[in-house]
């Protein structure tokens, strides 16, 4: 899937995934790069490219990645331009054919206090990855630092041997099921959702948006885990149950349907590895005006722990079997 979109959109930077570290205290940054380099043979993720083969691409893992680490000496510049510098460096785009799709950059602010700004493209990682990454980049960081062996723990499987078996298990009777049901839920489904918004829509996403981050009340908080609780569902249906009522009375729409991704690694062997696992789910409710919200609730229960039972087809293959009608302006 993101292969096809950066064909379709060379140069884009919509699929990186920057992460800022701020270090304190006393860094060797020759450590930090050899702690990088370690991370990259650790996880064969982190050195796969994918050149193009005619009108398909293929994975090549290189057998071990040279990591940069340029070393930016901030010293003494205002935050405005500290923040700005960062951020071009995450914004730079990626070459899915030649890599490598990990980039590091060290900023210094004072001689104690570093910024570090770790870059990867979504084909090889998720935000689940990004937390696996900055704890196993420490932990070899300190241990080249105390000249101890590495303190972690040889890995299962790569990457590779989850696709692999993927691609296997996910096929025949399997995948059919899952499809299926799919289908039912998603028969009939408005292509869009409709919202009223304050100047046209562009024909084709400029991936400008922006995000408004928000901490609710401490006691508003549990009082929603308490009704949730009560009710047998978890904060997130809640929430979400909220959310498509919001959408519904905003829309004037009463099928809602809403992308949600989850975490995709249904076995204990892949929560360490570094890749691509995420998946998105389509959430669809049908809002009755004039049923309450708790029969919102016990709806939105229902359809989220289906999905959750049925979250093993990728989101690509669901559009290619569903066909929903397609536009540039909108995410399938």
């Amino acid at each position: 899937r993101l292969w096809f979109i950066d064909q379709l959109e060379p140069g884009s930077a919509a699929y990186n995934i920057p992460t800022a570290v701020v270090l304190e205290g006393e860094l060797q940054p020759h450590l930090l790069q050899q702690a990088l380099e370690a991370l990259t043979l650790r996880h064969e993720s982190l050195r796969t490219t994918f050149p193009a083969h005619g009108e398909e691409s293929f994975q090549r893992i290189l057998p071990r990645l040279e990591v940069p680490l340029p070393l930016v000496d901030l010293s003494g510049l205002e935050n405005a331009e500290t923040r700005r510098l960062v951020s071009e460096e995450a914004q730079r785009p990626f070459n899915l054919a030649e890599g490598p799709l990990l980039r590091a950059r060290l900023f210094r602010l004072a001689p104690q206090r570093h910024v570090l700004v770790l870059t990867l493209h979504h084909i090889v990682s998720d935000g689940w990855s990004m937390g696996v990454l900055i704890r196993e980049l420490g932990a070899l960081y300190l241990s080249l630092a105390q000249g101890t062996p590495s303190p972690l723990s040889p890995l299962p499987v790569q990457y590779a041997d989850f696709a692999a078996w993927q691609r296997g298990w996910l096929q025949g009777p399997v995948l059919q099921a899952q499809l299926d049901f799919w289908r039912d839920q998603l028969v009939g489904a408005p292509p869009v959702l409709e919202l009223p918004t304050d100047r046209p829509r562009p024909a084709v996403q400029t991936y400008r948006g922006a995000s408004l981050p928000f901490t609710l009340p401490q006691q508003l908080a549990s009082r929603l885990n308490a009704l949730a609780q009560s009710h047998g569902a978890t904060p997130f249906m809640l929430l979400l149950a909220a959310w498509q009522l919001l959408l519904s009375r905003y829309s004037g729409q009463e099928d809602v349907s809403v992308g949600s991704p989850i975490a995709g690694r249904t076995r204990s062997e892949l929560e360490g590895l570094i890749g691509f696992f995420v998946n998105t789910l389509v959430l669809r409710s049908r809002i009755d005006p004039g049923s309450s919200f708790l029969h919102l609730l016990a709806q939105v229960k229902h359809s989220t722990l289906g999905a959750y039972e049925h979250q093993d087809v990728p989101f690509e293959k669901l559009v290619e079997e569903l066909r929903p009608q397609r536009s540039l302006s909108h995410t399938p």
